[in-house]
């Protein structure tokens, strides 16, 4: 990754110089080490003033989205020095950020089992034992099971052509890692009217 530095003729948005008490205002060689230490600034106060800029995918430079994509696991094998590597990478980081704030979630649970096993998330049951509430009185009884844990059942056609281990390593990544879990395999039942 490059490295960021000095930007020759980059104003600093806060000059120190003007800053500087009256008796040092006409001091050139006080003044001098102050335009210096701007120069260096100059740069680091712009990446602060438009740091919402570096964090959206969309915006930030291409190195920083590959430092952005290595944090959440999406820079690996990414091409960032061709156009379409780098829009695929901005693609990869910005869907990676959104599936994160459903991370650990039954719907996100439900849509990378059903990714995995090649069928729809309605194919996917989850049963978890959690819950959120909330309640002004301090006694209020708490939501979900006392006991926690997570059921995942998988209806598809073919129970046999269920690859398990790559089922039981999405169900392990997805869950929170604290739960317990169980997962089953059922055949798809269709009636006679094409329903399931």
């Amino acid at each position: 990754m490059s490295r960021r530095g000095t930007v020759a003729g980059l104003p600093s948005p806060h000059p120190l110089g003007a800053r500087l008490p009256a008796m040092f205002a006409t001091d050139r060689l006080a003044l001098g080490i102050v335009e210096a230490c701007d120069e260096v600034l100059a740069p680091v106060l712009l990446v602060l003033d438009t740091l919402d800029s570096y964090v959206d995918p969309a915006l930030a430079p291409p190195d920083f989205v590959a430092w952005l994509g290595s944090w959440i696991g999406e820079a690996a094998g990414a091409e960032p020095d061709s156009p379409a590597g780098q829009a695929r990478l901005r693609a990869a980081v910005g869907a990676a950020g959104r599936r994160l704030g459903r991370a650990g979630t039954p719907d996100m649970i439900a849509a990378t089992v059903a990714q995995v096993v090649g069928v729809e998330p309605s194919d996917v049951d989850i049963v978890d034992s959690g819950g959120a509430t909330w309640s002004a009185q301090a006694d209020a009884a708490l939501p979900g099971q006392s006991v926690i844990g997570l059921a995942v059942r998988v209806h598809v056609a073919d129970p046999q052509a269920v690859d398990h281990a790559a089922l039981e390593a999405a169900v392990i990544a997805a869950k929170p890692a604290h739960v317990p879990h169980t997962i089953s395999v059922v055949p798809k039942v269709v009636t006679s009217d094409g329903a399931q």
